[in-house]
C-alpha cells in the first residue's frame, strides 16, 4: 500500500464495524440460499448470478448513498504499472550464509560470482515470490543471479573470497564448492531479471 502510495483507513468504531460483519452474514448466509433457490450448482453460473442479478438487488435494497460525491481514485503512474508484479509479490528479509547460499521455505539458493552489486555475507537480501511462483532476490535495489540447489549445500571452511562483485574472483572455490558441483546452465534455474528502482 506505501509502494502505491495508498492511504488505509482503519474503522476503529464499533458502528463500522457492525456493517461489515452484518454484511460478511448477510452474504454467507443469504447468497448460498438464493444460489440454491434459482438451482445454480457450478461456479460459472454462479458468478454470473452474482454480478447480473444478486448484487444489482442487493444494493437496490441496502445500498446507502454517499455523502460526498466525487472519485478519489487515483491513476497508476508508468513506474507503478511497471512494477505491481514487484510490488504485489511476497517479501522476506534473508540473510546472505558464509558460503554465499540463502535458504528460503526449505530451498537453497546459490548465488553466482558475477553480480550486479557487491554482495558480502551476511547480507541482509529481500526475497520476493512473484504471484507465478517465481523468485527474485534483490540487494540495494539490484536483482541478483542463482541457482536454485537441489540439495542443502556442505558447509565449506575457509572461503577465502570476501565478496561477490561485477567481475569474478581470481580465487578458485575447492571442489565440494556448489559452483563447481553445479553447472550454471539453461538446466539450472538460473534468474537475471532487469533491475527495477524501488518505488518507496
Amino acid at each position: 500500500m506505501e509502494d502505491l502510495d495508498i492511504q488505509i483507513i482503519y474503522a476503529h468504531s464499533p458502528q463500522a464495524k457492525g456493517r461489515v460483519e452484518r454484511l460478511f452474514s448477510t452474504l454467507q448466509d443469504r447468497l448460498v440460499k438464493e444460489l440454491r433457490l434459482a438451482g445454480i450448482s457450478t461456479i460459472d453460473q454462479a458468478n454470473q448470478f452474482v454480478e447480473k442479478t444478486f448484487i444489482p438487488q442487493f444494493n437496490q435494497k441496502f445500498a446507502v448513498l454517499a455523502q460526498k460525491k466525487g472519485d478519489l481514485h487515483k491513476p497508476l503512474t508508468i513506474f507503478e504499472r511497471k512494477n505491481l508484479e514487484r510490488i504485489f509479490s511476497r517479501q522476506d528479509i534473508r540473510v546472505v550464509n558464509n558460503d554465499f547460499t540463502i535458504k528460503f521455505k526449505n530451498q537453497w539458493f546459490q548465488l553466482s560470482e558475477t553480480q550486479p552489486c557487491l554482495v558480502l555475507r551476511k547480507d541482509k537480501v529481500l526475497i520476493e515470490e512473484r504471484i507465478n511462483g517465481r523468485i527474485f532476490i534483490s540487494l540495494r535495489n539490484k536483482y541478483l543471479n542463482y541457482i536454485l540447489l537441489p540439495e542443502r549445500p556442505e558447509k565449506v571452511y575457509k572461503l577465502k573470497i570476501a565478496g561477490l562483485a561485477r567481475t569474478p574472483s581470481t580465487w578458485k572455490p575447492p571442489a565440494d564448492h556448489p559452483w563447481r558441483r553445479f553447472t550454471f546452465g539453461s538446466r539450472q534455474r538460473y534468474q537475471t531479471p532487469t533491475p527495477v528502482q524501488n518505488a518507496r
